[in-house]
Formats: structure tokens, sequence, C-alpha cells
């Protein structure tokens, strides 16, 4: 199944992000913003939790636009951090308790970033960091709000530029699932998964090796992807059979909802 298949660029944005993981707005309100813009469908997927999916859905029934029910799930592949969009879940239960096992994960990991900021000088808590994750799943964005909040550095792009990158000092990656276990858990869901933001691997060969453990698609479009990118994943796409969708990894204001084409 080809999910954009009859959908035009402009109508839609597939990948968004809510205050149930990392994102300011609430479901409620992602679906108001949309459909303002008038956006004709749209996927919540926030990381490793499906908590805001339902809220969504039911305003979009006052709101003429379609929520497909969505996650994005953060797995590892080798040496890599692989993010994996799940699409048209219809056991959206179920996956909220499988996802359990991963919310601890990035509990763990918090509270080893935490120490990290400890050694440089920088102390924070999980109260701290709570203030900005609430009972949700935690991200890194919810800790450097919370560095930010106690005046230790100026904005969270200062803190993920010097400290909470991938590859930086105080930096812990998520052991989480395996690609393979990501995928399953989506197909067994009900669901399609599609490979986020490819462009993060610069070698083809690396995304080819990913589609033999089951990918269903690509995430063709996405607000980080040059013109030369998108017409690489396109032809990658059509060589493997694979559909091929897009969105804006909205978070904030400051991502362009339903806008992903350089």
């Amino acid at each position: 199944m080809n999910i954009i298949n009859d959908l035009e660029l402009g109508t839609f944005d597939l990948h968004i992000h809510t205050c149930a993981s990392d994102g300011v707005f609430t479901p409620a309100e992602m679906v108001k913003k949309a459909s303002a813009m008038g956006l004709q469908t749209i996927a919540i997927t926030d990381h490793d939790t499906v908590a805001g999916v339902a809220e969504a859905m039911a305003a979009s029934q006052s709101a003429s636009l379609t929520v497909i029910p969505g996650v994005e799930i953060r797995t590892r592949w080798r040496k890599y951090n692989v993010d994996v969009l799940g699409y048209n879940l219809r056991d959206l239960h179920q996956m909220q308790q499988r996802l359990r096992i991963l919310h601890e994960d990035r509990n763990e990991r918090a509270r080893r970033i935490i120490d990290k900021f400890r050694q440089f000088n920088m102390p924070i808590t999980m109260e701290d960091v709570r203030q900005y994750s609430g009972d949700g799943v935690i991200t890194r964005p919810h800790i450097a709000k919370a560095i930010v909040a106690k005046g230790y550095l100026y904005s969270v792009r200062d803190v993920f530029r010097h400290y909470l990158g991938d590859g930086r000092p105080a930096c812990v990656d998520l052991t989480g699932l395996s690609l393979e276990e990501g995928i399953q858990m989506i197909h067994n869901a009900g669901g399609v998964a599609v490979l986020a933001h490819p462009y993060c691997f610069k070698n083809p060969t690396h995304i080819e090796e990913m589609i033999t453990l089951g990918l269903d698609g690509l995430e063709v479009w996405h607000r980080e992807h040059r013109p030369r990118d998108v017409n690489k994943l396109i032809r990658l796409a059509e060589k493997h059979h694979l559909f091929v969708t897009g969105g804006s990894d909205f978070h904030h204001d400051a991502h362009p909802l339903g806008r992903f084409l350089i």
C-alpha cells in the first residue's frame, strides 16, 4: 500500500510530534494548526509512544482532516541509531504496551545523561527534566531545556551543539530495540514500517541493507532533504518497490508544518 499514492504535495504532513513526546503542542492543537493550514491528512508520530493518537483522531472529527495513527521508534542497526516510522497502526493498545519497554530505556538514558552533566558542573535532577516531559517519554530536548532553565547555557541549540548532539560528550545512546525488532513491532500492530529521514545515512548501500530487513517504505520528503536526496531516494524506492512518504518532522513553530521541500 502506498500511503501517499492519492495525496498531493502540500495537502499532507506524515511526520508530526506532539507534547506526548518532544513536541510543544497537544495533539488537538496540532490538528487545529494543520486544519487551519488547509492540510487534509496528517500522521501523529511521537517518539516511542502512541499516547497522543487518540486525542488527535478525536479532534479530527470536527476538523475535516484525516489523522493516520503512527509512531516513530528509535532502533539500533550496527553502530547506528535508526528511526522507523510506523503508519496505519491498527492495535494501538498492543503497540503502547510493547513500547513500555522502551520508556524505561529512555529513563535510564536520562539518568546517565544527568550524571554526565553533573560531571561537567551542570547539576540537574530528574525532577527538573520532568518539568518539561511531564509523565510522557523523556527525550534529549527535555533535558536540554532543563539545562537552559538552570542558566548553564543560553539555548537548546547550544546544549546540543556542545553536549547532547550525537557524538557529543553528554550524549548516551539508547540500547532499545534492534531495527528488525522495531519493524516487526510495527508489523505486529498491523502497521507499515518506513525508514525516517534517510538523509542521515550517506552510504546508499546501508539503506539497501536495511531495506532487506523488512522495511515497507522510505521517507523521501523531509525538511532536511535536498532535491538531490529526494531524487536518489525516489529511485531507490522504485528499485525495491517501496512506497514513499514525506513529513516536516514538526516539533515547534520553527519547523515548517506541511512544507518539506527545499
